[in-house]
């Protein structure tokens, strides 16, 4: 052996540090299994069945009952009024189904882990995002964010939010690259998981004709992204309206459940009828909501982002939808939690360890307190 080589192998190794892709995911696994630990401590605790929570209930119903069986399903309420299955998008009951084909397990479980790998994937993708408008250490910091989310407890629920997420960010990602035609193709697969896409067809759309203006050129490619965009989204209202034999089926649908459009009058509504206190609150968490808001407006952060998260807290903010479920809906708009990310990653790295494990804590007793009750509409 030569002398060289002795010295090298003798010398002491450095220790490698985590990259900041592991440190992302890494952060976002922690913070969901605090707060899956907490439910089974809190499940425990008051003689509920956690799991069942998380794979079994409210609109984890409907989605292995389409996996299962496919659409026709619905119930009349007391009310009169009709709840179809035609709500609920394609993409992730087919997935149920073809897992649960493959794999010994049932369609519930499936949603389960389709759910909690799309989590991991949104996480990769609202890093790259994050790290690619503002550093690799904001990327870390905004993909741990998502995980501690007030609501964050539904990712870890057999719901659409993580598969749609995942969809928008590299979408996102890809616009920001310059890669239309990807671009587009994911934006039509999230057209097909969830109705909020249109917030991701509106930022594809709008990037590109500010994108043309400006450079006064316009690629076949961007025309490709852009007419595949909207796909996915139109491809199930036109099944709906077939199936159902009418143009409006599919707004019919999703007002009868509760979910059309009125302009913020429910929530108006549901603000004047709460008691002064509770209304006060309210109101003080829209004005936080729309400082939020202003602070990516003066993060100037790119349009595509920008657009796709200013549409989305828009959308979930003007539907007539049950109060409740809104933060819930609110939850893909990674965007609104990069100017937190951007001022944590100012503090030390101890200081931001401790703030993350308090906020995945809280959020995780949070979580628990609200599965074991009430749960997500």
């Amino acid at each position: 052996m030569s002398p060289d080589r002795s010295r090298s192998s003798d010398a002491p190794q450095k220790r490698r540090t985590p990259d900041s892709l592991t440190l992302a995911l890494g952060g976002y696994a922690a913070a969901r299994v605090i707060g899956l630990a907490i439910l089974a401590l809190a499940a425990v605790g008051t003689g509920k069945d956690g799991l069942h929570r998380l794979r079994g209930r409210w609109d984890s119903v409907w989605y292995v009952r389409i996996a299962e069986n496919g659409y026709g399903h619905q119930v009349t309420l007391p009310d009169g009024s009709v709840h179809s299955d035609l709500a609920f998008f394609p993409l992730f009951p087919a997935l149920e189904r073809g897992l649960s084909a493959v794999l010994p397990v049932d369609a519930a479980t499936a949603g389960l882990l389709v759910s909690w790998t799309a989590s991991l994937a949104a996480a990769w993708g609202i890093y790259a995002v994050g790290a690619h408008v503002a550093g690799r250490q904001a990327g870390v910091v905004l993909a741990v964010l998502w995980g501690v989310y007030p609501t964050a407890f539904v990712q870890s629920m057999a719901y659409t939010e993580t598969l749609f997420t995942a969809l928008a960010a590299w979408s996102i990602l890809a616009v920001l690259r310059g890669r239309w035609i990807l671009a587009g193709a994911l934006c039509a697969l999230a057209g097909l998981t969830r109705p909020t896409a249109a917030a991701l067809i509106a930022a594809i759309g709008i990037t590109a004709v500010v994108t043309v203006v400006r450079e006064r050129k316009l690629s076949a490619r961007m025309v490709a992204g852009v007419l595949l965009a909207p796909l996915g989204w139109l491809a199930y209202v036109v099944y709906v309206g077939v199936r159902e034999s009418s143009a409006t089926a599919y707004f019919d649908v999703q007002a009868a459940w509760g979910n059309s459009i009125d302009g913020g009058v429910a929530l108006a509504r549901f603000i004047r009828g709460l008691p002064p206190l509770a209304a006060l609150g309210l109101v003080a968490a829209l004005a936080l909501l729309g400082w939020l808001v202003a602070l990516c407006v003066r993060q100037k952060q790119p349009l595509p982002l920008l657009v796709y998260t200013i549409a989305v807290v828009v959308i979930s903010l003007i539907g007539a939808a049950y109060f409740g479920s809104r933060p819930r809906l609110m939850m893909p708009a990674f965007g609104l939690l990069l100017p937190p990310a951007v001022a944590l990653v100012r503090l030390r790295p101890r200081d931001r360890v401790l703030a993350l494990t308090g906020l995945a804590l809280a959020s995780g007793a949070y979580g628990a307190f609200t599965l074991l009750g009430s749960g997500p509409p």
